[in-house]
């Protein structure tokens, strides 16, 4: 069974919990499965806490991607108190994507493309590690689902232009993108499907 990092420290938790939220329910865009547009609502804190929690990495992914993410889970669980928060888990966990990738394919999608951007590092892992739609878990939990597009530019905006956008201030960009710190896991595991961390 995989093993997943718990991002969260008890006392944090137990501070989160115990803000009463200014909205009944949180409501957020997040695919489901046979509707990829849906949404998904939380009235009470604990199905909120089970939810972030459950997007957590693979514990045999490097810690500092790991602590990078739980960084960004942390963020998202403070959307319960100020759902503005989760646009901040959202730039977050792309920056963990970006390290995760740059790690992964930095040298070989440089050799390629000439540098290992963002975009470029993204475009190596459709063009160069086989990474299908129907390889992606969300999609596969949702019963379908396009995501490679977005991943090598044919859908616009892009994820990499999504994350330019939201890293150099776009005023437009306020609305939740749906699914993405679930699609940001499910890719940084494609990474590392077959890493094999360092045994001490």
């Amino acid at each position: 069974m995989v093993g997943r990092v718990h991002p969260f420290t008890e006392a944090f938790v137990a501070a989160v919990g115990a803000t009463a939220p200014p909205h009944a329910p949180l409501v957020i865009p997040w695919p489901a499965p046979g509707n990829p547009a849906g949404f998904i609502s939380f009235d009470r804190f604990a199905p909120w806490l089970s939810f972030v929690s459950s997007l957590s990495l693979r514990d045999s992914i490097p810690l500092i991607v790991v602590a990078k993410f739980a960084r960004a889970q942390k963020l998202m669980l403070l959307g319960w108190i100020d759902a503005d928060l989760i646009k901040a888990a959202e730039l977050v966990g792309l920056s963990t994507l970006e390290l995760a990738l740059t790690d992964r394919y930095g040298p070989r999608a440089a050799a390629k493309y000439g540098n290992d951007s963002f975009g470029h590092l993204l475009k190596y892992m459709v063009h160069h590690d086989d990474l299908t739609d129907a390889k992606i878990e969300m999609n596969q939990r949702c019963g379908g689902g396009s995501v490679v597009p977005l991943l090598t530019g044919d859908r616009k905006p892009s994820l990499a232009e999504i994350r330019n956008a939201a890293a150099h201030g776009d005023p437009f960009d306020g609305f939740l993108w749906a699914g993405m710190l679930e699609l940001i896991r499910d890719l940084i595991e494609y990474a590392y499907r077959d890493f094999v961390p360092d045994q001490v």
